[in-house]
């Protein structure tokens, strides 16, 4: 599949000084504990990239863990397929993955909505992340549809970082 990359431009002719982003430049660098939280940056404008850099050892290449921002793609790729008619919030989890289901899925399971993998309210009761990411299924979505679903979904919260991220995708 081809790389499609965003047109190049300066700050100035987007309308940015670059003191401005030379400014934001070093703020992140004094207040980023540790600095190694931030590992990239990139500023776009009118659809052009004016500003971006690696902070070491990283570089553009290397494939970055995204953790709780992938949860902003996953819920604005969803809003974008709804909004084209692709899909519901309240259409069932399962229906996405038919051939990963479990035999005999429990009633809390096939209630799951893709609203519950949005909100973090898919009845699971702790973080699933170390039993996807410690597992020996590199089948994602079987080993998280696998996984008990303790709570009717939409009752009970938790933060469950695989409900919109495939951990194991991020190493590929």
């Amino acid at each position: 599949m081809p790389v499609k990359t965003f047109p190049r431009s300066t700050p100035e002719a987007e309308g940015i000084p670059s003191a401005a982003m030379l400014g934001f430049i070093d703020a992140v660098e004094q207040h980023a504990h540790p600095l190694d939280a931030v590992q990239s940056f990139m500023l776009l404008r009118h659809g052009k990239v004016v500003a971006e850099g690696w902070w070491e050892p990283y570089r553009p290449e290397f494939p970055h863990m995204l953790y709780s921002l992938s949860k902003s793609f996953t819920s604005s790729a969803i809003g974008l397929a709804v909004a084209e008619g692709l899909l519901s919030v309240d259409d069932p989890v399962l229906s996405f993955f038919p051939g990963d289901a479990p035999e005999n899925p429990s009633d809390h399971l096939m209630a799951m909505t893709v609203q519950h993998l949005l909100t973090m309210n898919t009845g699971h009761h702790e973080d699933t992340l170390s039993t996807i990411w410690g597992g020996s299924e590199d089948n994602w979505p079987r080993a998280f549809l696998a996984l008990p679903v303790r709570h009717e979904p939409g009752t009970w919260f938790v933060y469950n970082t695989p409900a919109t991220y495939n951990p194991h995708q991020a190493h590929r």
